[in-house]
Protein backbone atom coordinates (compact mmCIF):
# COMPACT_ATOMS: atom_id res chain seq x y z
CA UNK A 1 0.00 0.00 0.00
CA UNK A 2 1.38 3.42 -0.90
CA UNK A 3 1.43 6.57 1.24
CA UNK A 4 -1.53 8.10 -0.57
CA UNK A 5 -3.72 5.02 0.01
CA UNK A 6 -2.82 4.91 3.73
CA UNK A 7 -3.61 8.62 4.19
CA UNK A 8 -6.89 8.15 2.33
CA UNK A 9 -7.84 5.17 4.54
CA UNK A 10 -6.97 7.07 7.76
CA UNK A 11 -8.94 10.12 6.64
CA UNK A 12 -11.92 7.93 5.77
CA UNK A 13 -11.78 6.25 9.21
CA UNK A 14 -11.56 9.59 11.02
CA UNK A 15 -14.51 10.98 9.08
CA UNK A 16 -16.58 7.88 9.84
CA UNK A 17 -15.79 8.07 13.56
CA UNK A 18 -16.59 11.79 13.71
CA UNK A 19 -19.96 11.23 12.04
CA UNK A 20 -21.00 8.72 14.69
CA UNK A 21 -19.52 10.39 17.74
CA UNK A 22 -21.68 12.54 20.01
CA UNK A 23 -21.05 15.01 22.74
CA UNK A 24 -21.77 13.97 26.32
CA UNK A 25 -24.96 16.06 26.30
CA UNK A 26 -26.28 14.19 23.27
CA UNK A 27 -25.40 10.78 24.68
CA UNK A 28 -26.84 11.41 28.12
CA UNK A 29 -29.67 13.70 26.95
CA UNK A 30 -28.81 15.79 30.00
CA UNK A 31 -30.14 19.03 28.55
CA UNK A 32 -33.21 19.72 26.48
CA UNK A 33 -32.93 21.37 23.08
CA UNK A 34 -36.08 23.44 23.74
CA UNK A 35 -35.57 27.22 23.69
CA UNK A 36 -35.07 28.86 27.09
CA UNK A 37 -33.60 32.21 28.15
CA UNK A 38 -33.58 34.20 31.38
CA UNK A 39 -30.96 36.42 32.97
CA UNK A 40 -31.23 38.00 36.42
CA UNK A 41 -28.16 39.88 37.60
CA UNK A 42 -29.28 40.18 41.24
CA UNK A 43 -31.36 37.27 42.55
CA UNK A 44 -31.53 39.00 45.94
CA UNK A 45 -34.31 41.18 44.56
CA UNK A 46 -36.55 38.07 44.61
CA UNK A 47 -36.25 36.50 48.10
CA UNK A 48 -37.90 33.22 47.03
CA UNK A 49 -35.43 32.78 44.15
CA UNK A 50 -32.49 33.83 46.32
CA UNK A 51 -33.39 31.17 48.93
CA UNK A 52 -33.66 28.47 46.26
CA UNK A 53 -30.31 29.37 44.71
CA UNK A 54 -28.51 29.50 48.05
CA UNK A 55 -30.15 26.63 50.02
CA UNK A 56 -29.72 22.97 49.16
CA UNK A 57 -32.93 21.10 48.34
CA UNK A 58 -35.04 24.25 47.90
CA UNK A 59 -36.88 24.84 44.61
CA UNK A 60 -39.22 27.46 43.15
CA UNK A 61 -41.21 27.94 39.98
CA UNK A 62 -40.59 30.82 37.60
CA UNK A 63 -43.61 32.07 35.64
CA UNK A 64 -44.75 35.32 34.11
CA UNK A 65 -48.02 37.24 33.98
CA UNK A 66 -46.74 39.42 31.13
CA UNK A 67 -45.78 42.32 33.42
CA UNK A 68 -43.81 40.49 36.10
CA UNK A 69 -41.74 37.41 36.68
CA UNK A 70 -43.24 35.47 39.57
CA UNK A 71 -41.13 33.17 41.75
CA UNK A 72 -43.16 30.75 43.91
CA UNK A 73 -41.83 28.17 46.38
CA UNK A 74 -43.46 24.90 47.50
CA UNK A 75 -45.29 26.67 50.35
CA UNK A 76 -46.78 29.25 47.92
CA UNK A 77 -44.64 32.17 49.05
CA UNK A 78 -44.11 34.44 46.05
CA UNK A 79 -41.65 37.11 44.97
CA UNK A 80 -42.78 39.10 41.93
CA UNK A 81 -40.34 41.29 39.97
CA UNK A 82 -41.40 43.81 37.34
CA UNK A 83 -39.89 42.68 34.07
CA UNK A 84 -38.49 46.13 33.35
CA UNK A 85 -36.74 46.14 36.75
CA UNK A 86 -34.47 43.25 35.77
CA UNK A 87 -30.98 44.59 35.28
CA UNK A 88 -29.78 44.07 31.73
CA UNK A 89 -33.27 43.10 30.58
CA UNK A 90 -33.01 41.62 27.12
CA UNK A 91 -36.13 39.49 26.90
CA UNK A 92 -36.80 36.04 28.19
CA UNK A 93 -38.27 32.73 27.10
CA UNK A 94 -39.53 30.46 29.88
CA UNK A 95 -39.49 27.15 28.02
CA UNK A 96 -42.79 25.33 27.62
CA UNK A 97 -44.52 26.22 30.88
CA UNK A 98 -42.07 28.15 33.05
CA UNK A 99 -39.06 26.94 35.02
CA UNK A 100 -38.34 25.10 38.24
CA UNK A 101 -35.07 26.37 39.72
CA UNK A 102 -33.18 25.24 42.83
CA UNK A 103 -30.00 23.85 44.35
CA UNK A 104 -29.50 20.08 44.54
CA UNK A 105 -29.05 18.45 47.95
CA UNK A 106 -26.00 16.48 46.82
CA UNK A 107 -23.56 16.99 43.94
CA UNK A 108 -24.24 15.21 40.66
CA UNK A 109 -21.99 12.33 39.66
CA UNK A 110 -18.59 13.73 38.75
CA UNK A 111 -19.21 17.11 40.43
CA UNK A 112 -17.69 18.37 43.65
CA UNK A 113 -20.43 20.81 44.70
CA UNK A 114 -24.24 20.77 44.62
CA UNK A 115 -25.16 23.13 41.80
CA UNK A 116 -28.21 25.16 40.89
CA UNK A 117 -30.35 23.34 38.31
CA UNK A 118 -33.26 24.34 36.09
CA UNK A 119 -36.08 22.15 34.76
CA UNK A 120 -39.05 22.96 32.59
CA UNK A 121 -42.24 23.25 34.63
CA UNK A 122 -44.15 21.23 31.99
CA UNK A 123 -44.52 17.46 32.48
CA UNK A 124 -42.12 16.00 29.91
CA UNK A 125 -44.12 12.79 29.54
CA UNK A 126 -47.45 14.51 28.86
CA UNK A 127 -45.71 16.75 26.35
CA UNK A 128 -44.00 13.81 24.62
CA UNK A 129 -47.16 11.66 24.57
CA UNK A 130 -49.88 14.20 23.83
CA UNK A 131 -48.03 17.37 22.75
CA UNK A 132 -49.72 19.31 25.56
CA UNK A 133 -48.12 21.32 28.33
CA UNK A 134 -49.32 20.27 31.76
CA UNK A 135 -47.65 22.40 34.45
CA UNK A 136 -46.19 20.57 37.42
CA UNK A 137 -47.18 21.36 40.99
CA UNK A 138 -44.20 21.98 43.26
CA UNK A 139 -44.21 19.91 46.46
CA UNK A 140 -42.12 20.21 49.61
CA UNK A 141 -39.04 18.04 49.91
CA UNK A 142 -37.83 18.63 46.35
CA UNK A 143 -40.62 17.01 44.32
CA UNK A 144 -42.95 18.13 41.54
CA UNK A 145 -46.16 16.32 40.55
CA UNK A 146 -48.17 16.21 37.34
CA UNK A 147 -51.88 16.13 38.15
CA UNK A 148 -52.63 14.83 34.65
CA UNK A 149 -50.50 11.64 34.46
CA UNK A 150 -49.94 11.39 38.26
CA UNK A 151 -46.15 11.10 37.95
CA UNK A 152 -44.02 12.61 40.69
CA UNK A 153 -40.53 13.83 39.78
CA UNK A 154 -37.59 14.02 42.18
CA UNK A 155 -35.93 17.37 41.58
CA UNK A 156 -32.85 16.33 43.58
CA UNK A 157 -32.40 13.25 41.36
CA UNK A 158 -31.94 15.02 38.02
CA UNK A 159 -35.72 15.19 37.51
CA UNK A 160 -36.21 11.41 37.40
CA UNK A 161 -39.61 9.90 38.16
CA UNK A 162 -39.93 8.85 41.79
CA UNK A 163 -43.58 7.73 41.74
CA UNK A 164 -45.88 6.71 38.90
CA UNK A 165 -45.47 5.09 35.50
CA UNK A 166 -41.88 5.15 34.34
CA UNK A 167 -40.91 7.48 31.53
CA UNK A 168 -38.48 10.21 30.68
CA UNK A 169 -37.08 12.63 33.27
CA UNK A 170 -37.95 16.33 33.26
CA UNK A 171 -36.58 18.58 30.53
CA UNK A 172 -33.50 20.30 31.87
CA UNK A 173 -31.85 23.57 30.85
CA UNK A 174 -28.32 24.90 31.15
CA UNK A 175 -27.91 27.21 34.10
CA UNK A 176 -25.13 29.34 35.50
CA UNK A 177 -25.20 30.87 38.97
CA UNK A 178 -22.51 32.95 40.64
CA UNK A 179 -22.12 36.32 42.37
CA UNK A 180 -25.93 36.42 42.79
CA UNK A 181 -26.46 36.33 39.02
CA UNK A 182 -28.59 33.61 37.42
CA UNK A 183 -28.48 32.81 33.71
CA UNK A 184 -30.64 30.12 32.13
CA UNK A 185 -30.02 29.41 28.46
CA UNK A 186 -30.37 26.84 25.76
Amino acid sequence: MNKHSILKAITCCLLTVSCFSCSNDEVNNKYSNLPARLSITNVQQAPVLFTCCESMGEFCTVTSDGQRLIFTDATNHTSPINITAISGYSGFYLGLSGFIVGRLTIPEMGEDIARVVCYDRACSNCYESYNITKPLVLQTGGYAKCNNCQRTYNLNDIGNISDGIQGRPLYRYRVSYGNYALVISN
